[in-house]
């Protein structure tokens, strides 16, 4: 048991109950019982990895060792609680660091999640992945471990205000069957890609219903957020924005 993390996570269930979330949670025995997995999970919103660690500490009670950007882990009052946590800071600008932690982690037999799609999906569907989930794993011999959180998005995302009161909201977590590290990173890449669509369709036509125009229901199912392509060339606009900005400095 580690003291910090268990306390965080009995803080989180508080906050859930005050919150009313109800959850839905399936997939537990594909996480593995012990030794490492790269806990690969799609991102929707803000609190993704909150509801992500789930599986694994119902299999067991293990604990997720979380990749999230620099930036939070600067923060004075969540930096100090996501080092304590063990879990492992990103810099954008130079992630060979963050990489090889990650990798210690997983050659010490540690959980360790990660966002291959790097950024918040505004279509809620999967975006184009990273190959780093797939190095990963090839690299320390963990298996791929896909996980798909659904519902979380109605909290808060990107480009919405937070719901954090008693919303009574449903949250899905399903867990594919665990993906041995074997061939290149493209082709695992792409195996662990088309398992989390899998996945999130499996999740998304068991949640429902679906209001018409919705900020948090996908295009393809009557809802307000963008199609793919659009939320791309959002992603695109924005990208290119912050590159001026930093042109200016």
């Amino acid at each position: 048991m580690e003291p910090v993390y268990s306390s965080v996570i009995s803080t989180a269930r508080m906050l859930w109950l005050a919150q009313g979330l109800k959850f839905d949670i399936s997939g537990v025995e594909n996480v593995p019982k012990d030794g490492p997995g790269v806990v690969a999970f799609n991102h929707t919103g803000y609190l993704d990895f909150t509801f992500a660690g789930i599986p694994a500490y119902l299999q067991g009670k293990r604990y997720v060792r979380f990749m999230a950007k620099k930036e939070v882990f600067d923060n004075a009052v969540g930096g100090p609680i996501m080092r304590s946590l063990k879990h492992i800071p990103v810099d954008r600008a130079n992630g060979a660091q963050s990489y090889h932690d990650a990798v210690d982690y997983l050659k010490r037999g540690e959980l360790v999640g990660v966002y291959p799609e790097a950024t918040i999906s505004r279509s809620f569907e999967l975006k184009s992945f990273k190959s780093g989930a797939a190095r990963m794993a090839l690299e320390s011999g963990a298996p791929l471990v896909p996980t798909i959180v659904w519902g979380a998005q109605r909290i808060w995302t990107k480009g919405h205000p937070r719901n954090m009161g008693r919303n009574g909201f449903k949250i899905m977590v399903g867990v594919a069957e665990a993906i041995a590290p074997e061939g290149t990173p493209e082709q695992l890449t792409a195996r662990l890609h088309e398992s989390m669509r899998a996945k999130l369709t499996e999740l998304q036509d068991g949640y429902g219903p679906y209001p018409p125009g919705e900020f948090w229901v996908p295009a393809a199912r009557g809802g307000g957020a963008p199609t793919l392509d659009e939320a791309n060339a959002m992603d695109a606009a924005e990208a290119e924005e912050k590159a001026r900005k930093r042109g200016e400095q």
